[in-house]
């Protein structure tokens, strides 16, 4: 008879994760039966920004010049790594704050870890992760609260202040505007992939590269005049979070796909047939405002409703904006952001 190893195998944080990342938000179509049986509640005049329109944060105005971005954000792991899991799901989380054209000022951590399977240093790097991303960002992790669950939980709740002037909501589009998107999609497929043991380690370095990469362009667009509306891409996928656009707005968008920016190694593995299940419940949530053309692959229905963690920026802005923006963007690194359609009159989102 063998004998037990006496090196048990390495082990992997996704392993204890039924779904990760924005992966495992509750589909929109179930969450949106689940909102309409729940009052709105108090909503005072301070409120700019409630659960009216599906934005990014809660925003309340304290004086003439200042406005609180408050919002939170926390999913089970999708990666293996303590620490990058930690970093990911800060980075995440802050970008709700940018999305409003807003800059963080503090955070408190959320941390759900089960006791029983979880080392205290391998929470211990997940909490590190996160706070070497609100470092970054030039913010204190000021607080929290931690439980014991079964799967291992990690967020931020996150705080920022923007001018109320400035406030970009994601349901101010005008018809004409372009759309212009700040980082690749691929991100649920790199982590589906990752998930199934067949992701390289270039692409693990390219989902890495993204998902950490704070939105810092937010406040910056902000300042411009001819940016109307802005929101991030995550767990709902690009058509999704357009879908939120368009409603909010009671116009429509028309996308080109052969302008979107996708990771390389996502494309290869969607031509394969890797993709995550949320893919596939995003679709059946969205799927009858969405128009695509008779050709269309498998895959590329994918793409448009991959799930994306840490997702890039989405941007509505008049024609006469895009250079600035597309400068701001370039300016913070985000290389690959491009325009990717535009907004009109009508309903829905249609890919050309």
């Amino acid at each position: 008879m063998d004998k037990p190893s006496e090196n048990p195998p390495p082990l992997r944080l996704t392993q204890f994760a039924h779904g990760g990342g924005c992966g495992c938000k509750i589909s929109p179509a179930v969450l949106s039966n689940i909102l309409k049986h729940v009052d709105r509640g108090l909503i005072p005049p301070e409120l700019m920004v409630g659960i009216e329109s599906s934005d990014d944060a809660a925003v309340y105005r304290l004086n003439d010049t200042q406005a609180l971005v408050a919002t939170t954000d926390f999913f089970t792991p999708v990666v293996d790594d303590p620490r990058d899991f930690g970093r990911i799901a800060a980075a995440n989380a802050l970008s709700d704050v940018y999305a409003m054209g807003g800059k963080p000022i503090l955070a408190l951590a959320l941390v759900g870890m089960p006791i029983d399977k979880l080392p205290p240093e391998i929470i211990g790097q997940i909490i590190e992760g996160g706070s070497s991303i609100c470092r970054e960002a030039g913010i204190p992790v000021a607080g929290g609260h931690s439980i014991d669950v079964v799967e291992p939980i990690y967020g931020l709740v996150a705080l920022g202040l923007v001018h109320p002037d400035k406030l970009k909501k994601n349901r101010d589009a005008q018809a004409g505007d372009c759309l212009v998107l700040g980082k690749p999609l691929g991100i649920g497929v790199l982590s589906a992939a990752l998930k199934q043991g067949k992701l390289s380690a270039a692409g693990y370095a390219e989902m890495l590269r993204w998902t950490t990469k704070l939105n810092t362009p937010g406040p910056k667009l902000a300042e411009l005049a001819g940016v109307h509306a802005l929101t991030d891409v995550t767990g709902f996928g690009l058509a999704g979070h357009l879908l939120e656009i368009c409603r909010g707005a009671g116009l429509g968008a028309d996308v080109n796909f052969a302008d979107l920016p996708v990771i390389a190694e996502a494309l290869d593995w969607l031509g394969q047939g890797v993709a995550t299940g949320a893919s596939t419940r995003n679709w059946a949530s969205y799927g009858d405002e969405v128009e695509l053309p008779a050709d269309f692959a498998p895959w590329q229905q994918k793409l448009v409703t991959d799930p994306q963690t840490s997702g890039g920026l989405l941007v509505s802005c008049a024609p006469n904006c895009v250079d600035a923006v597309l400068d701001i963007f370039r300016a913070d690194g985000f290389s690959e952001a491009r325009v990717i359609g535009q907004m009109r009159a009508g309903s829905g989102v249609s890919v050309r």
